[in-house]
């Protein structure tokens, strides 16, 4: 992707007043709508034609309003595609949101009422778009809650616990030490800790990152 140019995003929705309200608010945080459409072979025929850097789109789209978002984002990673894939639910479903991840690096998955905070929104398609994944915060902490005594992530520290929630959102390394009022370096040292007592083997950080992101899931 060439960093002198706005991101070039597709945007799919059956619902038209919504992919407008997408649009203008990835328009206003600097990123180019570049297509619109109304289901997902809608959005999987633009993405074959190139030159789109990532794609926003609802879970529940026709003809059946299941998953078809999901089954897109599937068939474009079975294609070889890795542009940024965000999806959009109007619940916290964490079965969802673990399929959405088994996609791996370059996808999220977020509630639409995120719509209404343009930050969030415009942050998690550049999250995206670049490798990383994103985790809606409401569906982390059902699963933060949902620990057992006998999961992986039961070895973390209170603190490394908080940096893996911040790391599910999509935060980087900075990102996550701006918000805990930490040193980069401390922060650093965290991630390498959880990637440790997880088991990750070493491999691109994007990947261990969404590994982690798994496990927090409950699923690897």
């Amino acid at each position: 992707m060439d960093d002198a140019r706005p991101l070039r995003v597709a945007i799919a929705d059956d619902a038209l007043l919504l992919r407008e309200g997408i649009a203008k608010v990835l328009e206003g945080g600097g990123i180019d709508v570049v297509a619109s459409v109304g289901t997902g072979d809608e959005l999987l025929e633009v993405v074959r034609g190139g030159g789109i850097d990532a794609a926003v789109l609802d879970i529940r789209m026709p003809p059946t309003y299941r998953d078809e978002g999901i089954t897109a984002l599937e068939a474009m990673r079975a294609e070889g595609s890795t542009i940024g894939v965000l999806l959009l639910s109007m619940y916290a479903t964490p079965e969802y949101a673990l399929r959405v991840m088994q996609a791996g690096s370059g996808t999220g998955y977020l509630l639409k009422e995120r719509v209404s905070e343009p930050q969030t929104l415009v942050r998690a398609v550049e999250t995206v778009a670049s490798g990383g994944s994103v985790v809606d915060p409401e569906v982390v902490e059902q699963l933060v809650k949902r620990t057992r005594a006998d999961d992986p992530l039961s070895r973390l520290t209170e603190r490394e616990r908080s940096v893996l929630e911040l790391m599910a959102q999509g935060y980087s390394n900075g990102g996550i030490a701006q918000t805990l009022f930490l040193g980069l370096k401390t922060v650093e040292t965290h991630v390498r800790s959880i990637l440790q007592k997880l088991d990750l083997e070493e491999s691109p950080e994007h990947h261990r990152r969404v590994l982690a992101v798994l496990t927090l899931l409950g699923e690897r």
